[in-house]
C-alpha cells in the first residue's frame, strides 16, 4: 500500500482515546485503508455531481459526463493534496455545478460505521477554502436507509475564502435527531456544494469529548426561525425577488387593484408565474391574485418574508398557502418540525392579515410511487396539519387525489419531474380550489 493511500489521521492506535479517526472500527485499532482494497473499516472517498461519481484513489479524478449531460458545462474534480505532508488532504473542485460532492461511503450498502458513541460529541475536520465566492458548501452524514443530516454552511465557508487553513467542529447535535439510529451510517462524512469553488479537507475525525465551534441551527427548531434562503444557487436572485415582490404590492396599491387572492409558498406556487401562468390570467388575475411563490423555499423563509413586509398593507379575501417539501427534500426535516414551520406561517398570518380566510393546502404528493421516503413524510406531514381547521378563518384542503392517478402513483403529463407541476397540473389545481373560492 502506498504512502498516499493513508490520508487524514492514520490509526486509532495513534489517537487519544476519546477521538475517532474515521478507524471506525473501535475494537480493532488498526490503520485505516481507505479505498477498502484490503478490507479494512469498509470506507472510499467517492467525487460525485449532479449525474454521475468516481472512487478517489492515487490519482486526480473528474467526475464523468453522462451522453446527454443535464448539466454539460459543470465540472467536479478531486486529488490528493497536501497539509502537513503529502497526500493528507484532498482538494474538491466544482465550476458551474448543480451538486458537487466528495463522500466517505461504506462499501456495505448497509453502513459500517456506528458513530453511536460519537452523538454527544464532534465531527471534526481541517478546511481550506481557496475560491468560493460563487459557490459555497454543507457539510452532511448519511447516516443510514432514509438518513440523511445536512447543515447548511455557505455563508460562513464564503467567510473563510483566503483565511488558509481553519479546524472547524460540529456538534453531533447539528445532525442526529431523537429518532435517528446511527449504528450503521454509510456515508460518515459528505462535503457537498454547488455554483463555483475550491476547497481542500484534511484531519476528519469524530471526537466524544470535543465541543463543537461551528455554528449550525437546531434541527428541532430551524423550521420555525425566520430566515432568508441562504443557497449558493439562490443568493443572487431570493433577495432581489423579495424587493420586486415588495414594489408589486406598492404598485398595485398605489393604482387602486384590488388584491382579493394571495398565493403563497416555494417553487411550486412560483410556478404560477411560468407553466401555469396561462391558468393564471384565466382564473386567477380577474380575481385580484398575487403570486408570492420562492423557488427552494422552506417554512422558516416563508416566515421571513412575511416579517418583511410581503402582505403589509393587504387586506385579501383569500390566502392560499402550500409549503413544506422542501424541508422534506432538502433537509429531511422531521414531520413534527415541517408541521411546526406550517403552524406559525399560519399564525403570522392570522395576525396579519385578520380578515382573510386562510386555505392550507395538504403538501402536494411527490415521486412517482406513494411508497418512497419523501411522499411518505409529507403525508406524515399532511396528517399533522389536518387538525389546523378551525371554524372562523383556517381550511386544511387535501386536493391530492385529483392530481395523482388512482392507484397513488404521480403521471409526468401532471407533474413532469415528478415534483413540480405542468400546465395541466395547474389547471387541475385551479379547478379544485373554484369551489372554495366561490363559496
Amino acid at each position: 500500500m502506498s504512502r498516499r493511500v493513508l490520508p487524514l489521521l492514520l490509526a486509532l492506535s495513534v489517537a487519544p482515546c476519546s477521538a475517532l479517526n474515521l478507524n471506525l472500527n473501535l475494537a480493532t485499532p488498526k490503520p485505516l485503508d481507505w479505498m477498502g482494497q484490503q478490507g479494512g473499516a469498509g470506507l472510499r472517498f467517492v467525487v460525485a455531481d449532479f449525474e454521475s461519481k468516481i472512487e478517489l484513489r492515487d490519482e486526480p479524478v473528474t467526475v464523468p459526463k453522462p451522453d446527454q449531460a443535464r448539466v454539460p458545462d459543470s465540472r467536479v474534480e478531486a486529488e490528493r493534496s497536501t497539509k502537513d505532508k503529502d497526500g493528507d488532504a484532498i482538494t474538491l473542485r466544482w465550476q458551474q455545478a448543480w451538486y458537487a460532492a466528495l463522500r466517505l461511503e461504506s462499501t456495505h450498502p448497509k453502513g459500517t460505521a456506528d458513530l453511536r458513541p460519537f452523538l454527544n460529541g464532534t465531527l471534526e475536520f481541517d478546511v481550506k477554502v481557496t475560491e468560493a465566492s460563487k459557490g459555497g458548501f454543507s457539510v452532511a452524514i448519511g447516516c443510514g436507509t432514509d438518513c440523511y443530516r445536512k447543515v447548511n454552511y455557505v455563508l460562513p465557508s464564503r467567510a473563510l475564502q483566503g483565511q488558509g487553513w481553519q479546524h472547524l467542529a460540529f456538534s453531533m447535535r447539528c445532525f442526529a435527531r431523537p429518532k435517528d439510529n446511527f449504528s450503521r451510517v454509510t456515508q460518515p462524512f459528505v462535503l457537498e456544494g454547488s455554483g463555483t469553488a475550491e476547497v481542500a479537507v484534511a484531519n476528519i475525525r469524530f471526537r466524544r469529548d470535543g465541543k463543537g465551534t461551528a455554528a449550525c441551527p437546531d434541527p428541532r427548531t430551524v423550521a420555525v426561525t425566520p430566515s432568508p434562503l441562504n443557497q449558493v444557487w439562490s443568493l443572487d436572485w431570493w433577495m432581489p425577488r423579495h424587493e420586486a415582490k415588495l414594489a408589486e404590492v406598492r404598485e398595485r396599491l398605489a393604482k387602486g387593484e384590488k388584491i382579493d387572492l394571495v398565493f403563497i409558498g416555494d417553487s411550486i406556487t412560483e410556478g404560477w408565474e411560468k407553466d401555469g401562468s396561462k391558468v393564471w390570467d384565466e382564473v386567477f388575475v380577474p380575481r385580484g391574485g398575487l403570486a408570492l411563490g420562492f423557488g427552494g423555499d422552506k417554512t422558516e423563509n416563508v416566515l421571513w418574508r412575511l416579517q418583511h413586509g410581503e402582505v403589509d398593507g393587504l387586506s385579501p379575501k383569500t390566502v392560499v398557502l402550500h409549503i413544506g417539501t422542501n424541508n422534506t427534500g432538502d433537509r429531511q426535516d422531521e414531520p413534527e418540525v415541517t408541521a411546526a414551520g406550517i403552524r406559525a406561517i399560519v399564525q403570522e398570518l392570522r395576525q396579519r392579515l385578520p380578515g382573510a380566510r386562510i386555505l392550507v393546502l395538504s403538501i402536494f404528493p411527490r415521486d412517482e410511487l406513494p411508497n418512497s421516503h419523501q411522499r411518505r413524510r409529507n403525508e406524515a406531514i399532511n396528517t399533522l396539519i389536518a387538525g389546523l381547521t378551525d371554524a372562523n378563518s383556517v381550511e386544511v384542503l387535501n386536493i391530492n387525489a385529483r392530481l395523482m392517478r388512482p392507484d397513488g402513483s404521480l403521471s409526468r403529463d401532471v407533474f413532469p419531474d415528478l415534483l413540480h407541476l405542468s400546465e395541466a397540473g395547474y389547471r387541475l389545481w385551479a379547478e379544485a380550489l373554484l369551489p372554495h373560492l366561490n363559496r
